[in-house]
């Protein structure tokens, strides 16, 4: 199996594990990864995931170009993924954050799974870019229409015309990192991350990611009284109530995610 998931104190991490192949991956990997959201999905103990790419040389290089499996050309248009590369970059459903740990290149798709992720600490090695113009071809797997609302407009057409590969430097310079460490501290860097995001209500984060991933087409006032399945469990929730109760008794709440 070359997608290593597995769930320990909270926290799901998420391998690629295909070294040989820089961590591209062929139809077979992506549903894989299909089935592995699919399943963090269902597990409400799961409260943040960290998703990576196995060895030091690469997050991700993308699709694997050189697998016979998939299509190509106008059928991969017509029957692309509707949640995008690697079923996450434009997933709705998954609610719990994921952290992006980007320990090498992240190309073509693994780009677009950098985007797809909430948040992302990248090696000072890392590599990343839009290289499938340089190829011929397009990052059609939602990297060129996430990439153009997440970016101002001039940054993005950069990225998406030229086809060149940017440092990790440059990628936290554009807002598509959060932050760049010397890539012996990446580890240590994405604990410090999973200590924050757990030391919050695990409820809470799941209503904050739904209002930001489900009412972008929304005005701000009608994304505020959406009536999201998430944002009303956690208003009546035990670990509202357990929050301010720690609070004002000065000690670290005790989240049950109910």
């Amino acid at each position: 199996m070359s997608i290593d998931f597995r769930v320990e104190e909270h926290v799901a991490r998420v391998t690629i594990d295909r070294p040989e192949r820089m961590n591209a991956i062929d139809e077979h990997h992506q549903q894989e990864l299909r089935r592995v959201w699919e399943s963090i999905e269902a597990d409400r103990s799961v409260r943040a995931v960290v998703l990576t790419g196995a060895g030091d040389r690469a997050f991700c290089a993308g699709d694997d170009v050189h697998s016979d499996e998939g299509k190509t050309g106008v059928d991969y248009w017509l029957e692309a993924r509707p949640q995008g590369f690697g079923y996450l970059t434009l997933r709705t459903t998954l609610d719990v954050p994921v952290l992006a740990r980007v320990n090498g290149y992240a190309l073509g798709g693994g780009l677009e799974l950098v985007i797809g992720c909430d948040l992302a600490v990248a090696s000072d090695q890392a590599q990343l870019g839009f290289v499938e113009p340089r190829i011929g071809r397009l990052p059609l797997d939602g990297g060129i229409v996430s990439l153009a609302r997440q970016l101002p407009a001039k940054w993005a057409m950069e990225i998406l015309l030229t086809g060149r590969r940017f440092t990790a430097v440059e990628a936290q310079a554009l807002g598509l990192v959060n932050e760049v460490v010397p890539h012996e501290e990446l580890d240590a860097a994405v604990d410090r991350w999973l200590e924050n995001l757990l030391a919050c209500g695990p409820l809470a984060l799941r209503a904050i990611k739904q209002i930001v991933r489900r009412t972008p087409h929304m005005t701000a006032a009608d994304a505020r009284m959406t009536n999201l399945p998430a944002l009303i469990e956690v208003l009546g929730s035990e670990d509202g109530e357990e929050g301010v109760r720690a609070f004002r008794e000065k000690r670290p709440p005790v989240w049950k995610g109910k």
